[in-house]
């Protein structure tokens, strides 16, 4: 009896608080679209809705576009997730989806798409407001937004560009959020950032590991003649068209290999020898990591963050030296606004978004968590992290971009663990 007595108080609880926040979402002025969606059953109820933002918050007359924003609702006085997610968020529509931190967390998720991704795109298109200034702008007017109903903590989050996104966010908008918690996120500080390269040559596997790598790499391009017809007759296949001949989509598939290769934690024992056949080397990389990547096709739904790693968020270049009599192409430099970036859009890249958070992570009193692999080559431009009570950074050994909290190590999960909870005061549940 008292069992059915609690499942009911708890189903009631439930129910208003449904209420409560479709009755506070259907009251907001920027809020223009709402729409009930199934979401994952760890929390009561999930909301896909639009907001109406400035497309540029210093000058409202420029206009406003509707940013989608999914909103999964476990409580109202229970923590609130915010990811600051750097491309589409689609995939949050997916009834299954979840942060690994909402049930560590217990907590409401607000994941918010990020402007000129997805749905998410003003009209007509300008590209000078695709800015970080602006980005994290509408960050901070959803978290104003949603400080009117949730009462709990507030912890933002990203993966990648997504976590790189939440610390520019917090660089910001200190006060905005008690944690942020980033993933894998990176700090460059050019187009051509600079740190990759010789971390790709000298860091991540052992030696022989790397050298079976520059082998296959010499391999592919000193058997170009044979190759390229496969290459051609893969594109047709595949519909593939690029900006670039032919023989420059091979030089640069070659060149993203390595990158590509430790990014995605793929095993040195799986790429093919020297007794594989050609047949088998080209197969393989086309799987690690394809010519899609420089497709046209391909870049279709990236091109607003090429657009930005060439203003402000910065890239990574690529080691042509060992390679340079096997390659069609005389230099990789500038390879981003060549290849990726809008026809006849010009950029030049501003730094001094980088030094501004450069600055703030030396002084600030924020409480930041990072989570990196130590074989990610996106490790090579991570956040300096000073040693700090503030701050923690853990770098998972041999870990790749697909580093989390979930697959970490027992001793560093711990180390999460009270981190947060010291920080947050609230239980942190983990597996």
């Amino acid at each position: 009896m008292k069992k059915l007595q609690l499942l009911f108080i708890s189903l009631l609880i439930s129910i208003v608080s449904v209420a409560q926040l479709s009755q506070f979402l259907e009251s907001q002025p920027e809020i223009k679209a709402i729409e009930k969606i199934t979401g994952n059953n760890f929390f009561n109820e999930t909301w896909k809705i639009m907001i109406r933002q400035p497309v540029d918050h210093a000058d409202t007359t420029k206009g406003f576009f509707l940013q989608r924003v999914f909103v999964a609702d476990k409580r109202k006085e229970n923590a609130v997730l915010l990811i600051t997610e750097g491309y589409g968020a689609e995939y949050a529509a997916h009834p299954r989806y979840i942060n690994e931190l909402s049930p560590m967390l217990n907590s409401n998720q607000i994941c918010v798409e990020h402007r000129y991704f997805g749905e998410s795109w003003p009209n007509p298109v300008n590209w000078d407001y695709l800015t970080v200034t602006n980005a994290e702008g509408d960050h901070h007017a959803i978290v104003e937004l949603f400080k009117k109903y949730y009462s709990g903590k507030w912890i933002n989050t990203g993966i990648s560009k997504g976590g790189q996104t939440a610390v520019y966010h917090r660089a910001f908008y200190p006060a905005d959020v008690d944690v942020t918690v980033a993933y894998v996120a990176p700090l460059n500080f050019g187009v051509e950032d600079g740190r990759h390269e010789p971390f790709i040559k000298n860091k991540p596997g052992t030696a022989d590991d790397r050298k079976k790598i520059v082998d296959f790499q010499l391999r592919i391009l000193k058997n170009r003649e044979i190759l390229i017809p496969k290459l051609v007759e893969y594109s047709k296949e595949k519909g593939l068209d690029y900006r670039i001949s032919m023989d420059e989509v091979l030089d640069y598939t070659v060149l993203e290999f390595p990158f590509a290769f430790w990014q995605w934690g793929k095993s040195p024992k799986d790429i093919p020898t020297e007794n594989a056949s050609l047949d088998e080397c080209f197969k393989y990389l086309m799987e690690v990591p394809g010519p899609s990547y420089f497709s046209i096709s391909g870049m279709e739904n990236t091109k607003s963050f090429f657009v930005q790693a060439a203003r402000e968020l910065g890239y990574y270049g690529y080691d042509t030296k060992p390679f340079k009599e096997y390659l069609s192409i005389e230099s990789s430099k500038n390879y981003l606004s060549k290849i990726f970036l809008p026809d006849g859009l010009k950029i030049k890249y501003d730094k001094s978004t980088a030094k501004q958070v450069k600055r703030f992570m030396k002084t600030t009193d924020s409480e930041i968590l990072f989570i990196y692999g130590e074989y990610d080559p996106w490790s090579a431009s991570g956040f300096q992290v000073q040693n700090k009570d503030n701050l923690l950074k853990i770098v998972k050994p041999g870990g790749s971009h697909s580093t989390r909290i979930n697959n970490l190590p027992p001793d560093q999960k711990k180390q999460v663990k009270e981190k947060l909870e010291k920080w947050l005061g609230i239980p942190i549940y983990l597996n």
